[in-house]
């Protein structure tokens, strides 16, 4: 009984697998994602310096069979720190997404559940996307100061309304479907019939736009490392990375030209993920692939 069972499963979640990965942009966008997770992960043993290894002597050294992505204006060497910087920056992804999603989620199905607070968190949701995200952020860090943790609450604050708005419109749908009107005639209880019931049909909604998030997260990170308001400069992001290279822009431009490539890299992979989740996951969109 239980073979029987888990069968079918597995050979769904094969099925899933392999058309997803049929596309060659998603296979490719997986396969970059992939090799970033990886490098994170194993940065202490594949990168072939310590990230905040000083060496004046080798100052604003060109790529070379010693240094492959060259030093900075103190010696260290950028390919050590490019790799430790995709650390924090997927970490503040995953923090951004897991955060605002709790937020976002929870906003969304209270708003589209209890028609007696979907007018005030409808209005709280519009006015909080009115502003651009970049500078909703900016004046969020500003105002609790910099740091890893602010800017990681910054960002989840300024994405958990695209979430919210989701969440809130499909509930507003589902609210009014039989088998939820049943569950309540049976006594089910409301929080059971929200996450049970709701909660459950919005998973590849929420799954795409937490792909999109992930990748938006990570440039915003990007953005406000650059403009001096996220972690400490000493501690290698690519966003730091760039801006200390700018004022060596056409002396030592390896030092804003391959930090730059790994966030264009890592958020396209993203994008394309997500791209290929939506089409997979959208039953309007799986008719034509």
């Amino acid at each position: 009984m239980t073979d029987i069972a888990i069968k079918p499963a597995e050979s769904e979640g094969r099925k899933f697998l392999s058309r997803f990965l049929k596309r060659k942009t998603v296979a490719i966008g997986v396969l970059v994602l992939v090799i970033f997770v990886l490098l994170a992960i194993l940065a202490p043993w594949v990168a072939p310096y310590s990230p905040s290894k000083l060496s004046i002597v080798n100052r604003l050294k060109p790529p070379s069979g010693t240094y492959f992505f060259g030093t900075d204006e103190f010696g260290r060497d950028v390919l050590s720190r490019t790799i430790f910087a995709g650390r924090l920056s997927l970490l503040v992804g995953a923090a951004v997404v897991a955060l605002s999603a709790m937020i976002g989620i929870t906003l969304g199905l209270l708003a589209g559940f209890f028609k007696n607070l979907d007018t005030p968190i409808a209005r709280l949701i519009d006015a909080m996307m009115a502003f651009p995200d970049i500078l909703l952020a900016i004046a969020l860090v500003a105002a609790l100061g910099p740091s890893l943790t602010t800017v990681i609450i910054a960002l989840s604050i300024v994405y958990a309304p695209r979430l919210a708005r989701i969440v809130r419109a499909s509930t507003l749908v589902i609210r009014e479907l039989p088998y939820v009107e049943a569950a309540q005639a049976l006594g089910i209880s409301t929080f059971h019939i929200m996450t049970r019931h709701v909660l459950r049909n919005l998973l590849s909604p929420i799954l795409v736009q937490a792909t999109f998030l992930f990748a938006s997260a990570m440039l915003a990170e990007a953005g406000l490392s650059f403009l001096g308001l996220g972690v400490s400069p000493e501690i290698p992001t690519w966003g730091t990375m760039i801006a200390a290279g700018r004022q060596y822009i056409g002396q030592a431009d390896w030092m804003t030209l391959f930090p730059g490539i790994a966030i264009i890299l890592s958020v396209l992979s993203l994008q394309m993920v997500g791209d290929g989740l939506r089409d997979m996951l959208d039953p309007k969109l799986r008719k034509d692939l």
